[in-house]
Parts: C-alpha cells; sequence; structure tokens
C-alpha cells in the first residue's frame, strides 16, 4: 500500500472488533509518529499507548454519549503535547529578522507549533495503521482531567485526542445512531476543493462576509 492508497483507504469506522495488539504493533506505530518533521527538530508530541482492559474500561467511562462505539477499542493512544515543547510564533518576533517589516504592533494572536506538529504526527501514526489494515479513529469527546488521572498524565500537558484503534467489524454496530451508521455503509462527503483550496488568493468570499458581519456585531 503505497502513500495515496493509504489515504484513500483510511475511514473513521465505530464498528469495530477486538484484536490483541503486540508489542510489536505498538512499536511499529509509534515509529511512525516519531518520524514526523516538526519545527526546529522540536518533536514536541507524546503518545501513551493503551492496552490494559481495566484502563480501556476505564477511559470508556470518561467519553460521551456518542462515543459509547469506543468501548470496543482494541487500544487507545492518548496524544498528548504542550506549548513549551515547541516554538510559539508571534509577528513582533519575526519581524526584525524580515527586511523592511519595521516594528509590528501585537496582533493579540500566537501560533503555539506544538499542536500543529502533534497533529502532524497523530497523522503518520493514523496512516501507517491504515497501511497495517486497522482503523485509527480520533476523537475529542472525553473528560481530559480524568484522562489524565487514569494515565498519569502531567496536568500542564494537553491530552488533545485519543486515537480509537481497532479491527473494522465485518458487520455494522447495533448501537450507532443512524447518521453514524450511515457514515459507516459511505465516507461522508467533502467539502469541494473549490472551497478548500486556492491559487494565490484567498477568495473564500462567504467566510470573509460572515467574518466582517461578526465584527460588526450582527
Amino acid at each position: 500500500m503505497d502513500v495515496h492508497e493509504a489515504i484513500e483507504t483510511r475511514r473513521a469506522y465505530r464498528s469495530l472488533s477486538k484484536i490483541r495488539i503486540t508489542r510489536a504493533v505498538i512499536k511499529d506505530l509509534a515509529e511512525a509518529a516519531r518520524l514526523c518533521c516538526s519545527a526546529e527538530n522540536h518533536q514536541p508530541w507524546r503518545f501513551v499507548f493503551v492496552t490494559d482492559p481495566r484502563l480501556l474500561s476505564e477511559l470508556s467511562k470518561t467519553m460521551i454519549a456518542d462515543n459509547a462505539w469506543a468501548a470496543n477499542a482494541s487500544m487507545l493512544v492518548a496524544v498528548c503535547t504542550e506549548p513549551h515543547l515547541d516554538c510559539t510564533v508571534d509577528d513582533r518576533d519575526i519581524a526584525p529578522q524580515v527586511p523592511g517589516a519595521g516594528r509590528l504592533r501585537s496582533s493579540g494572536n500566537t501560533r503555539p507549533y506544538s499542536y500543529f506538529d502533534t497533529g502532524q504526527a497523530m497523522a503518520f501514526l493514523i496512516l501507517r495503521a491504515t497501511e497495517l489494515g486497522l482503523v485509527a479513529h480520533p476523537i475529542a469527546g472525553y473528560l481530559e482531567q480524568r484522562v489524565q488521572q487514569s494515565l498519569g498524565i502531567p496536568r500542564h500537558m494537553v491530552v488533545m485526542a485519543l486515537v480509537v484503534v481497532g479491527r473494522r467489524s465485518e458487520s455494522i454496530d447495533p448501537g450507532l445512531p443512524p447518521d453514524m451508521e450511515a457514515d459507516e455503509r459511505k465516507r461522508p462527503p467533502r467539502l469541494p476543493l473549490a472551497k478548500i483550496a486556492f491559487t494565490n488568493r484567498f477568495r473564500d468570499s462567504g467566510t470573509v462576509a460572515r467574518r466582517r458581519r461578526i465584527l460588526r456585531g450582527q
């Protein structure tokens, strides 16, 4: 399976069957994530691979009702980072290095790059899992503090996602609501390329118009 095939094959299925996750599989997935690029090679990602049945059950109780299907996970991967592990970028810091930029006022925004870099590494892990014939479905609907407590993750770290790992079931989970069941049968629609990809200039006038209305208080 090449990269393009892995991208096309990857699906966030919810109907899972239990399989045994070996140390070799964990090492394989961790190595795929480890090879990801990052700003100045900071590698700000941290992963906790959870296969212990007791802990899997404990973590499933931290999740929202829509994620009840994740109780069938063979493994959960807690994806963690924190801003100080990577660059935090501000135009005021960049301006002195750009000829003619002059002095800039703060925009009030900074870019904590650790979130971007950790997301990249998670994508590497997900694509490698797909290549191995596994489902790797990231979720955000959980109580972060309880996950931290269960796994001994320091409170100052951000648990950005839990990745639910297992084998796709041959039958659809009967507990899924109709909309999720439909997603199991057919990939949910993607936005058209014209909506997400532009050449040379940003052209999503609808987004710009909505932002202007918000700024005017409408």
